[in-house]
């Protein structure tokens, strides 16, 4: 899977080297998935929770903890759908208010919107760029907040523990949004957690989402929201609208190569982010990284420029090297038509991140040559940005 800029041309000098792309996507091959795709065969059940959906739903809930402490997980057509489809079993007043962060992918408001409910954009923390409890706290004290969906920014999880003291504190329910975090966020007792399988994560089955709770009433709910709201035990009536937000046997069968592939492809993550860092750390010792755990496996890779230094202006001298980029989630969602209005207060943080952070070439394959020429391009572009 290819990326595009935002804003800037795609064409580099007809002399230069080949394009580093952002991002390609990593799912498992044809030979890989055949074994899933001859069990559809056989079973002739192509969607409506088939029997690959509901293995790859024990798969992924057994990864989570042991059973019988396992969480309940509930398969969704998409990561966006899955947040939609948390957010309506909730059950919370229309209009209500859903505090978010500002520094997150659109998909974060959006369902906020389409679940009948209002955002509330709040600020992030300096450090690990995430909407914190203790920052949740604050916004509560002055504002009527319905629920909390915090983002496991990048991949950097969420502190579960804490989220689930805020909801036994303050009676307020927490839906993370951790759409890039797998293998990294931890499930809490009392927050409900949703991941993408987006063909862009490190975890990918082209589309797909999971909602994982210990609420089994609220998994229930979601369940049935994701088949239209029909209700099987009541006469197949339906009592709330739901939605087809259902996952398709297709794309469980690549969800379960791709967990099959899982052990290997963490390990080779890990690798590449390893040497990236020295790579970088080398080139440009100036550039500073979320704060988050190093041995994470994170789909992609974003750093903060130094104070004064803008991504946008870097991105021309890099693209005319074969070098692609992206300002991921600039501008601030605040500053999207959609939401404005919608900012809790001054959000001075977000917006200086935001204007900052700089996606980098990130993928598997990536390789020494190209990390080289990444690492030694952004040093030259920052020094010609600073001159």
């Amino acid at each position: 899977m290819r990326t595009h800029h935002r804003g800037v041309s795609e064409m580099p000098p007809v002399n230069a080297p080949g394009k580093i792309p952002l991002l390609v996507a990593q799912l498992p091959d044809a030979d890989a998935l055949l074994p899933y795709l001859r069990q559809i065969d056989a079973n002739r059940w192509y969607t409506n929770f088939g029997p690959l959906v509901v293995q790859l739903e024990q798969r992924f809930a057994a990864s989570f903890a042991s059973t019988p402490t396992a969480p309940t997980v509930i398969t969704a057509a998409s990561g966006t759908a899955g947040l939609e489809l948390v957010l309506g079993a909730l059950e919370l007043p229309p209009g209500s208010s859903v505090l978010l962060p500002a520094l997150t992918f659109v998909a974060t408001a959006t369902a906020v919107i389409r679940a009948g409910y209002r955002p509330l954009i709040g600020d992030v923390d300096a450090s690990s760029w995430l909407l914190t409890p203790d920052t949740a706290r604050d916004y509560v004290a002055n504002h009527r907040v319905a629920a909390v969906m915090p983002v496991a920014t990048f991949g950097n999880p969420q502190d579960v523990d804490a989220w689930d003291a805020f909801t036994l504190d303050t009676g307020i329910p927490v839906v993370i949004d951790a759409a890039g975090a797998y293998g990294n966020q931890r499930i809490g007792r009392h927050c409900h957690v949703v991941f993408s399988l987006h063909a862009t994560k490190a975890l990918a089955a082209g589309e797909g989402g999971l909602v994982v709770s210990y609420d089994r009433i609220l998994a229930a709910r979601v369940r049935r929201l994701s088949n239209f709201g029909i209700d099987l035990e009541r006469g197949s009536q339906v009592f709330v609208a739901g939605e087809n937000g259902k996952l398709s046997e297709y794309h469980a069968a690549v969800a379960h190569a791709a967990l099959d592939q899982w052990p290997v492809m963490v390990e080779r993550r890990r690798a590449v982010q390893f040497r990236y860092q020295r790579m970088l750390d080398h080139y440009c010792p100036d550039l500073r990284l979320q704060c988050r755990a190093e041995n994470g496996i994170y789909p992609i890779l974003v750093v903060l420029l130094p104070p004064g230094q803008h991504a946008r202006d870097l991105q021309p001298e890099l693209l005319s090297r074969g070098i692609e980029t992206r300002q991921w989630y600039c501008p601030t969602l605040d500053r999207h038509p959609a939401f404005v209005g919608c900012a809790a207060g001054p959000l001075p943080i977000a917006h200086e991140l935001a204007e900052r952070l700089l996606g980098l070439p990130f993928f598997v394959d990536i390789d020494e040559a190209q990390m080289r020429r990444v690492a030694s391009g952004m040093a030259e572009s920052m020094q010609m940005a600073h001159a």
